[in-house]
C-alpha cells in the first residue's frame, strides 16, 4: 500500500536525516558515488533537470526496534569511514526508510554537509597525507562553455586548495547554504567578497539559485510504503533496483542475506571481514563480492554462483550457522598467502585461494599451522599451486563457478591430513585447465614484464630462498634511470641499439627480489658497483650472483643486451624444469 507525497525541500529533508526520522534499512547497499558525480547532481538540480523520484517505508513506532537500521554517510573517508555508521535500536520512534534514492540523498548530504575523503594517488594506504578532507564548493564566477552541457562549476577541495584562490575564481562553501534560510544573507555574502559590479552580478544570479534549490522548490517527491512486512518490502526494494530481472549482482544477494540472518547482522559482519581481511599483511584489495562467494564455497551451499536460488532462506541459515568458522578460516588462508609475499598489489586472481579457505575451513589446523615445522611440507604445495594457477592464463577467468564447485568436491572427498594437490591437478587438467606450461607458454612466462601482476609470482617460484615474509620490491638489476637516450648515448650505447636497450629495461631478465631498505639503498648504482659495495667478500658476492642467477655482471651498462640475453636462457631453463611437467 502506498501514499503518495507532493515533495519536501532539500533543507526539511537533510533535517530529517540528522534527526535520524530518515534512515537507511539494512537491506540497503553502500554509498558508491564517486566525487565528480555528486557535482553532477548538484549542476542539475541548478539546471532544474527532474531530479526523480524517491521511495521510503514508513515503519511503525511499534516495529521499529525490530529491524536494523543505519545513517547515511557524511563524512566519508575512503579508509577510515566509507561504511553507513549502524543506528543503536530506537524503540518507539516513527521511522522512515529509504528503498530507492540512498545515493542520490547521501550526495546532498555529503554536498551540503559533510565531507570526502579520497586516496591520492602513489602515496601509501597507511598515511594519513594520502587522504585530504575535501568539501564541496561552488565557484560563482565560472564561465561555462555553451557547447556543454555544464552550467555550474562544483568542486571538492581542501582547505589549503581554496586559500590559494586564483584570479577569476570565487569559491562559495556549499554547506554554509544550510545556514542560510533568507534571501538577504545570500546577498551579503556575495557583496562582501565580490567588488566589481559586474561579478556581484554574477555571484548574486548563482548563489540565488542554490538558495532556491535547497530552501524553497520541493524538489523530493516521494511514494511511501505502508507495510510492515520485511519479506515485501524487500522484493519492493530488488524490483526497484533491478527493474524485475534476474538478479546476479552481490548488492542484492547481500540483502537478501541481511533479510534472513538473524543472530548476527550480515551486513556489517561482511563489511568489517573485509576490512579485517585487507589490513593484513601489507594490505590486500579484496571486496564483500569475494566473502560472499567465500561464505558459499566454504558452507558447501550448491554451486557457488551468485544466484538467487542459492540465497533461499535454508541455504542462509547454513551460511550464518557457520560463520565464526568461515571468519576464522578467510583469516588464516589471507595469513598464510601473505606469508607467501602476496599482497593486494601482486595477488591476480584472487578467487585463486577459494579452494585453499575450504580447505582450512575443513581441516581447522589452528595457528600452529601457519608457522610450525609440522606443516611445512603442507604450505609449500598449496604455494607451489596457487604460483601455478596464477601463471597459467585462463585458469580463474570463465566458468569459474563451475571449477571452484568441482575443486570443492575433491577437497571434501579427500583425506584432510594433507592439501589433496595431485587430484586438484588432475581434477584441473581434466576440466581443460592443466598447469602443465607448453613451449610457447614458457617463451611468454620469460618475457613477463615490470608492472604484470604475476611477476612476483614468477620470480617467488624461481628464487624460493628469498624470505617471503618481509617486504620485497621488485627492482631493476640495471636501474631503470640509467635507460634514457642522452644517458644511454653518454654511456657509450651505439645507436641501433638504444631503442632495444629500452625496451628491454623492464623484462623478466633484468628483474629481482630484494628486500625494502636493499632497494632503496641499491637505487640508481649500477649492480656491479652495488655488488661490489654490498658484499665485500668475493664469497658471498659469488654466492649472491649464483643464487640470483646473474652470471657475468658487467662493469657497464654498455653490455646490458648480453647480460640480458644470457639471464633470459637461465631463466627460461629454470622455468622449463619447474613448469614444464
Amino acid at each position: 500500500m502506498y501514499q503518495i507525497h507532493p515533495g519536501d525541500t532539500i533543507k526539511y529533508t537533510l533535517d530529517k536525516i540528522f534527526r535520524h526520522d530518515l534512515v537507511l534499512p539494512a537491506i540497503q547497499r553502500e554509498f558508491v558515488w564517486r566525487p565528480e558525480q555528486i557535482c553532477r547532481l548538484f549542476d542539475s538540480l541548478m539546471q532544474g533537470y527532474p531530479f526523480g523520484t524517491f521511495l521510503y517505508w514508513r515503519v511503525d513506532r511499534e516495529n521499529s526496534d525490530k529491524f536494523k537500521f543505519y545513517d547515511f554517510v557524511r563524512e566519508y573517508h575512503q579508509r577510515d569511514n566509507p561504511h553507513c555508521p549502524p543506528l543503536p535500536a530506537m524503540p518507539y520512534q516513527q521511522l522512515t526508510a529509504v528503498l530507492d534514492g540512498q545515493q542520490r540523498l547521501t550526495a546532498l548530504n555529503i554536498g551540503l554537509r559533510g565531507s570526502m575523503a579520497w586516496k591520492l594517488p602513489r602515496l601509501r594506504w597507511n598515511s594519513d597525507y594520502a587522504f585530504p578532507k575535501r568539501r564541496l564548493y561552488l565557484d560563482l564566477l565560472w564561465d561555462p562553455d555553451e557547447d556543454e552541457g555544464q552550467k555550474y562549476y562544483f568542486e571538492f577541495l581542501t582547505d589549503k586548495e581554496v586559500k590559494q584562490v586564483k584570479d577569476k575564481k570565487c569559491w562559495f562553501p556549499v554547506s554554509k547554504m544550510l545556514k542560510m534560510p533568507e534571501a538577504h544573507e545570500v546577498s551579503n555574502w556575495v557583496k562582501n567578497r565580490l567588488s566589481l559590479s559586474s561579478q556581484e552580478q554574477m555571484g548574486n544570479r548563482i548563489l540565488h539559485q542554490l538558495h532556491r534549490v535547497v530552501h524553497i522548490d520541493h524538489l523530493v517527491a516521494y511514494y511511501e510504503e505502508m507495510g510492515q512486512e520485511l519479506d515485501k518490502v524487500l522484493q519492493i526494494f530488488i524490483r526497484m533496483n533491478d527493474g524485475g530481472t534476474p538478479l546476479s549482482h552481490s548488492d542484492m544477494l547481500l540483502s537478501i542475506a541481511v533479510a534472513q540472518w538473524t543472530h548476527f547482522d550480515a551486513r556489517e559482519e561482511i563489511h568489517t571481514r573485509v576490512d579485517e581481511l585487507n589490513r593484513i599483511g601489507i594490505g590486500f584489495s579484496f571486496s564483500k563480492d569475494w566473502v560472499l562467494k567465500a561464505g558459499l564455497m566454504l558452507s558447501d551451499i550448491g554451486s557457488v554462483g551468485f544466484k538467487v536460488d542459492n540465497f533461499n532462506r535454508e541455504n542462509m541459515d547454513i551460511f550464518e550457522n557457520k560463520w565464526e568458522g568461515i571468519k576464522r578460516a578467510l583469516t588464516m588462508t589471507v595469513e598464510l598467502i601473505s606469508s607467501f609475499g602476496f599482497s593486494g598489489q601482486n595477488l591476480s586472481a584472487s578467487n585463486a585461494i577459494l579452494p585453499v579457505a575450504y580447505y582450512l575451513y575443513n581441516k581447522n589446523p589452528g595457528e600452529a599451522y601457519l608457522t610450525h615445522s609440522q606443516f611445512k611440507q603442507d604450505r609449500q604445495a598449496i604455494r607451489e599451486w596457487l604460483i601455478r594457477s596464477l601463471l597459467k592464463s585462463g585458469v580463474w577467468g570463465s566458468g569459474l563457478d563451475t571449477l571452484l564447485t568441482a575443486l570443492r568436491r575433491v577437497i571434501r572427498e579427500s583425506n584432510k591430513d594433507s592439501f589433496p594437490v595431485t587430484k586438484i591437478y588432475e581434477e584441473m587438467a581434466r576440466r581443460g585447465r592443466s598447469l602443465v606450461f607448453e613451449e610457447e607458454e614458457l617463451e611468454d612466462l620469460a618475457d613477463m614484464r615490470y608492472g604484470d601482476k604475476r611477476t612476483f609470482a614468477l620470480l617467488s617460484l624461481v628464487f624460493p630462498f628469498v624470505n617471503l615474509r618481509n617486504q620485497l620490491h621488485i627492482d631493476h638489476i640495471f636501474p631503470v634511470s640509467r635507460f634514457t637516450k642522452p644517458r644511454l648515448e653518454v654511456a657509450g650505447v651505439p645507436d641501433n641499439k638504444i631503442d632495444d636497450f629500452i625496451q628491454r629495461k623492464d623484462g623478466l631478465a633484468n628483474l629481482q627480489l630484494l628486500e625494502g631498505p636493499e632497494n632503496v639503498e641499491k637505487r640508481a648504482k649500477l649492480p656491479a658497483e652495488w655488488l661490489s659495495q654490498t658484499y665485500s667478500d668475493s664469497t658471498s658476492r659469488q654466492n649472491y650472483v649464483s643464487n640470483h642467477m646473474l652470471g657475468d655482471v658487467p662493469e657497464t651498462i654498455t653490455e646490458f643486451d648480453t647480460f640480458y640475453e644470457a639471464r633470459r636462457a637461465r631463466l627460461k631453463a629454470k622455468l622449463e624444469k619447474l613448469l614444464g611437467r
